[in-house]
């Protein structure tokens, strides 16, 4: 690198370390300053005056907000103007607006990119021993996602056809690429519910870019399907899937290698998927050659062949951590409240999902370096734990780049139950209250109360 290269590369960050830290409280910004991401924040940052709100601030706020028990954008707005307070500068309006609308500004480019980049970052820099016999092993799984009633949402996201109209709620569909090893998001794919090539096969296949040759996929029965292992195969990804259970597995076929345990050609399927053209469909291979095992009264079915090197016993076990991803996704749900959006535009509800997720990886890199430093896997460590300790962390102005050795030593402190084959019913226990379900739209029943009061009967 000449010197003018290296005048500019010292500028550039000098120019963004002072942004840093001329916004000491806003602590997430300053995780994200870390030399393998400087140059790639600096390049995302868009062109901006100084105002309240810089993409910077207006960042971190919204990456805050969706940790805090109240994600309102008043209590964001509340915190940043008691935060100008304690460092002396000029008070400001607590009104919404302003924020609001540095939020829209804040290019979805940016939050996806970094979200990508740092959750690449921490798989990359997994250790040896999270690794699973030192391979990538990714985990993917689908979930739904709701947000408010409005026509935006309702026309990119339509509500389930079984509810009325303006009684449910628009429903999203998304699939998580998470890394096994970190817990890191590594990628995500959005689309409508319900609706051609909107299914979780149809999204995952937007994924696989992100798949380089020798990683494991990992998910369960509904990915078991013919053409997305042979694309995988064909890529040198090597998958483990529950059997799907359309398929039918006789252990009498094959080539044996064991108990419960053979080798099976699976034949191409003679109906053409609609998505597919009849190029695409003539390129995939005749039939496929794949393990099928059966462990504990379950048919797994994987494209690692050798079973010298990788035996029932070990498939069996990497398929029981295949949990993580559930409660990867109760961690985004649940902990952060990912599972009802609160935009009122898909654009600005999208951008909430990359935020949501940017702020995981933040949280998931604190775990890392807690865990690297206390000698555990990450696995072991407890994330709401960590969420709770990072927000009072850096609402009593503690910095991470400061405080470090403290607050990782804390959070290694909460270890989270070896509890391996755990069952619990999926009931609830403590009763609802007792209202009637508003089977109209909102309005209409205003004005039906307005006439008849709260005695009127919505049936």
């Amino acid at each position: 690198m000449n010197r003018n290269a290296r005048s500019a590369l010292h500028q550039r960050r000098s120019r963004i370390g002072r942004r840093a830290r001329a916004t000491p409280a806003v602590e997430f910004f300053n995780v994200l300053t870390s030399p393998e991401l400087l140059a790639t924040t600096e390049a995302l940052l868009p062109e901006h005056r100084e105002r309240l709100y810089p993409p910077t601030v207006a960042l971190s706020m919204f990456m805050r907000q969706v940790l805090e028990a109240d994600g309102s954008c008043q209590k964001a707005v509340n915190g940043w103007a008691a935060q100008r307070a304690a460092d002396g500068l000029s008070p400001c309006s607590v009104r919404t607006g302003g924020y609001c609308r540095a939020r829209q500004r804040l290019p979805l480019e940016m939050v996806s990119t970094l979200t990508r980049e740092t959750g690449r970052l921490l798989s990359q820099k997994a250790l040896a021993p999270w690794l699973w016999r030192g391979r990538s092993v990714k985990l993917v799984d689908g979930t739904g996602i709701s947000m408010p009633d409005t026509p935006e949402n309702q026309a990119l996201y339509p509500q389930p056809n079984t509810q009325a109209p303006g009684v449910g709620f628009p429903l999203a569909r998304l699939v998580m690429v998470i890394c096994l090893a970190s817990g890191a998001a590594l990628d995500m794919a959005v689309g409508p519910h319900s609706g051609k090539g909107s299914g979780e096969l149809g999204l995952v296949r937007g994924l696989l870019e992100g798949f380089p040759p020798g990683d494991v996929m990992l998910a369960d029965a509904l990915y078991c399907n013919y053409f997305l292992i042979a694309t995988l195969m064909a890529t040198g990804v090597d998958v483990l899937f529950e059997q799907n259970g359309s398929r039918i597995t006789d252990f009498r076929r094959g080539q044996s290698l064991g108990t419960r345990d053979h080798l099976v050609h699976w034949p191409k399927p003679a109906a053409r998927p609609e998505w597919m053209t009849p190029e695409q469909y003539a390129h995939f291979p005749d039939e496929l050659m794949v393990r099928e095992v059966k462990v504990a009264h379950q048919v797994l079915v994987t494209t690692m062949l050798d079973h010298r090197k990788v035996s029932k016993d070990d498939l069996s076990a990497l398929y029981a951590r295949r949990w993580n991803v559930e409660l990867d996704l109760r961690n985004l749900k649940t902990t952060t409240g990912m599972d009802v959006l609160s935009c009122q535009t898909p654009q600005m509800n999208e951008k909430q999902l990359w935020v949501h997720l940017l702020a995981y990886n933040v949280i998931r890199l604190l775990m890392a370096q807690a865990a690297c430093n206390a000698g555990v896997d990450p696995r072991e460590l407890s994330f709401k734990h960590t969420v709770q300790l990072w927000t009072e962390w850096v609402s009593r102005g503690l910095s991470a780049a400061k405080d470090g050795g403290r607050l990782f030593t804390l959070i290694a402190q909460c270890r989270v139950g070896n509890r391996s084959g755990r069952i619990e019913p999926r009931m609830r226990k403590r009763r609802p209250k007792p209202y009637s379900w508003l089977k109209v739209p909102r309005a209409h029943a205003r004005r039906k109360i307005k006439m008849h009061g709260h005695d009127w009967d919505p049936k």
